[in-house]
């Protein structure tokens, strides 16, 4: 997903006036598009249909949402792989059928939603309001990605123009190696973007593969965030951070000239893009040449190691990161 085709999407709204001789890494006139993480999960609860269409109404321009698979092969639109943290219901999604008991679960926080299917979820982005928004769907690792993308292909595929009005909409969000090939192969029309906080592990295992890169912020602020950045706006990846609530961090992500910022808190980061729009220079001057000191979390070489333990902890659970083709 090149940053042209990341914005041709849908363009944010309007520009900004960047000041003559900035050190910002800003790749267009245009601010960084709104993606709702989970929807707007600040306000409504998470992953649900209510959620997704909060953030379309606040004028998100794209969702972002995970997905599990039933053990009746629904795909379903949750973030953990067991119910209890924001649901009434207990158990794995794993092994528990969809119909008769998962589709009975409400969400704890109100209002008290259901879970939403994969294809309810598409059924949304379908409607004619809704034709401008993207989404990206993270596959959780612990997906089997043959059957996952077996059952995406089929809900996809029920949509008589998928291939000009849904799919170019979609992009898939892969942790792992291992759903680099079967994406290829199943979904070969779909954007692939890595997910993760690791631009070392982004450079050996997904570079190639993935048309863009959906990042944890504080990786990159430091040293290696720097490089990663300066080296996705040479080779036209889009490039993605993740999960951005904070205001200063949100005026950070904008002045590195990201595609888009996934936030909770879509209200927000809509209203002071609109007031970055307005006075640029002022809203910037927010944040100084002193922010990467601001927090533990953004020194190099603690990003480093929590990049190299979630990979560590990732290839133990779900496999060794191999290199894999995608031929």
């Amino acid at each position: 997903m090149s940053h042209n085709q990341a914005l041709s999407l849908q363009p944010s709204k309007g520009t900004h006036n960047q000041p003559t001789g900035t050190t910002s890494i800003i790749k267009s006139n245009s601010l960084p598009l709104c993606w709702g993480h989970r929807g707007a999960s600040a306000t409504f609860p998470e992953n649900t249909l209510c959620s997704f269409e909060a953030a379309i109404k606040d004028g998100a321009e794209g969702i972002e949402s995970d997905v599990h698979v039933s053990a009746d092969n629904v795909v379903l639109m949750f973030h953990d792989p067991s119910l209890e943290r924001t649901t009434d219901g207990h158990g794995q999604i794993a092994s528990l059928p969809y119909l008769g008991c998962i589709d009975a679960i409400r969400t704890i926080k109100e209002p008290h939603q259901k879970i939403p299917t994969f294809d309810e979820t598409m059924e949304m982005l379908m409607l004619k309001e809704n034709q401008h928004v993207v989404f990206n769907i993270d596959c959780k690792p612990n997906n089997d990605p043959e059957r996952l993308f077996t059952l995406i292909k089929a809900s996809i595929e029920r949509f008589p123009q998928h291939a000009s009005l849904l799919s170019p909409r979609l992009v898939l969000g892969l942790w792992h190696p291992k759903f680099l090939e079967p994406s290829a192969r199943l979904l070969p029309h779909i954007r692939k973007a890595y997910i993760g906080n690791s631009p070392s592990m982004a450079r050996k295992y997904f570079w190639d593969s993935c048309d863009g890169f959906s990042m944890k912020f504080s990786c990159l602020v430091g040293w290696e965030g720097l490089s990663f950045r300066q080296d996705c706006q040479r080779a036209g990846k889009s490039l993605l951070v993740w999960t951005v609530n904070d205001r200063q961090e949100m005026i950070e992500a904008c002045k590195w000239g990201v595609d888009a910022i996934l936030t909770d808190k879509t209200a927000d980061y809509l209203a002071l893009r609109q007031q970055m729009e307005d006075d640029w220079s002022a809203v910037t001057a927010e944040t100084s040449a002193l922010f990467p000191y601001s927090s533990i979390h953004y020194n190099g070489l603690v990003s480093w190691l929590w990049g190299r333990l979630d990979t560590y902890a990732l290839s133990r659970s779900w496999g060794p990161f191999h290199p894999m083709t995608t031929q």
